[in-house]
């Protein structure tokens, strides 16, 4: 297996992993699965400074993770909102821990002080994977996501990136930082 930054030739393959968490399960509060267009979009807005990266096995990619910022004002810069997904039978074989520990490692060298995880609950297997890769929970936003017939919760997880240094300089582009 290996990992790489992702490229707009993986929109239909990451798509195809992603549809089966929005379709059938409350794991995302998307409700409508995206399109290979949608997520060849996403993957380009991120591409500059915020990082997705793809795991590939035997020419297969069967995993992702990516960064997006964490909201839209600009005091918000130094923190990102990262999520992994994997292909349906690809849980349990360490598959999202690799992932994170080469998105994290990349994001701190890029300047990100904080990576928050939303998650939606119950979900013992995410919060594992958070847990295991540094995360602490942060809270939890209570019934605010209705799907698949239900309410449900939010958990927010966190975790330390880079240092807070005074005065932060802006993070840097992926391509100043990614190591192969």
């Amino acid at each position: 297996m290996s990992i790489r930054l992702a490229t707009a030739a993986d929109a239909a393959a990451v798509a195809a992993i992603y549809r089966p968490y929005a379709e059938e399960t409350p794991i995302t509060f998307e409700v409508a699965a995206p399109s290979a267009d949608d997520m060849r979009a996403r993957i380009e807005a991120g591409a500059g400074l915020y990082p997705w990266l793809v795991a590939v096995a035997d020419g297969e990619v069967t995993g992702y993770a990516y960064a997006t910022a964490f909201r839209p004002r600009p005091a918000y810069r130094y923190a990102v909102e990262v999520s992994a997904y994997l292909a349906q039978g690809q849980q349990g074989r360490g598959l999202g821990k690799a992932l994170y520990a080469r998105l994290l490692p990349l994001l701190e060298r890029q300047g990100f002080t904080q990576a928050i995880a939303a998650i939606t609950l119950p979900n013992d297997a995410s919060v594992r994977l958070h847990e295991r890769s540094g995360f602490t929970r942060a809270g939890i936003y209570e019934q605010v996501g209705w799907k698949c017939g239900a309410w449900h919760d939010v958990g927010l997880w966190q975790r330390a990136l880079a240092p807070a240094v005074t005065p932060p300089a802006d993070p840097k582009p992926v391509a100043a930082v990614w190591r192969d």
